[in-house]
């Protein structure tokens, strides 16, 4: 299944996703993570949607993974937190 979710989160700037997951098991088969926001190093992002292929979508198991990502490669946000990309990615469930 196709879905896109737009979300401002508070206290920061725009997210936009882009998920293709698979509806049976609920996991993410692709992700496409975008905003207005400030990732360090520049290849954060790609790391964060690669990682996140076969999460299944659930609250609890993507802010684990998305934590663990961060933390195993020392990534920074400016304007985007994880309990922000965990709603954003939520949000695209139908």
């Amino acid at each position: 299944m196709q879905s896109k979710s737009v979300y401002k989160i508070p206290n920061g700037k725009l997210l936009k996703i882009s998920l293709i997951y698979n509806g049976k098991d609920n996991t993410i088969d692709q992700i496409s993570i975008m905003g207005d926001f400030f990732a360090y190093p520049e290849e954060a992002i790609e790391y964060m949607e690669n990682e996140l292929k076969n999460t299944f979508l659930d609250k609890n198991c993507l802010l684990e993974k998305i934590n663990s990502v961060i933390k195993e490669n020392n990534i920074e946000f400016i304007g985007l937190d994880v309990e922000g990309l965990t709603q954003g990615i939520l949000m695209c469930l139908k």
